[in-house]
């Protein structure tokens, strides 16, 4: 019993901050991704936050959309996981199906089928296949 309002619960609060962060704020988000309730995500230009269907964005993960003075869009892909603490900085783009490995400070675009990881991140494999959330084939 107590698991189920539990559930019931977290369902709610996850869309609750949905809403919040796309209508409110103004953020591009698909319907099917997940943010973790640690995840920041950058509010100084809210709309300049994309995030593709089934990614996954972990606790204490940053996306910058501003810095050094200017904005600029920050794409995550479709099907990504970026890791817990990893930080993507402001203009990046990152392609479908890629992993961003926790703690890792994504300085580049990242191609789409890898992984990356690193300080600054590097790519580390090529040519995955990912399911829903960035979990590997």
């Amino acid at each position: 019993m107590m698991v189920k309002i539990r559930e019931t619960i977290r369902i709610i609060v996850i869309n609750l901050k949905y809403f919040v962060l796309t209508k409110i704020y103004g953020m591009n988000l698909h319907p099917t991704c997940r943010i973790a309730f640690g995840a920041k995500l950058d509010k100084s230009n809210p709309k300049g936050v994309f995030i593709g269907e089934e990614s996954y964005v972990a606790s204490g993960a940053r996306l910058l959309t501003h810095g050094g003075g200017k904005s600029s869009n920050t794409y995550i892909g479709k099907r990504c996981l970026i890791g817990v603490e990893a930080i993507i900085l402001q203009g990046v783009r990152i392609g479908d199906e890629v992993i961003v490995g926790a703690g890792s400070v994504v300085t580049k675009d990242v191609p789409s089928n890898s992984i990356v990881a690193g300080n600054p991140a590097k790519i580390i494999r090529t040519g995955i296949s990912t399911k829903k959330y960035g979990r590997l084939k």
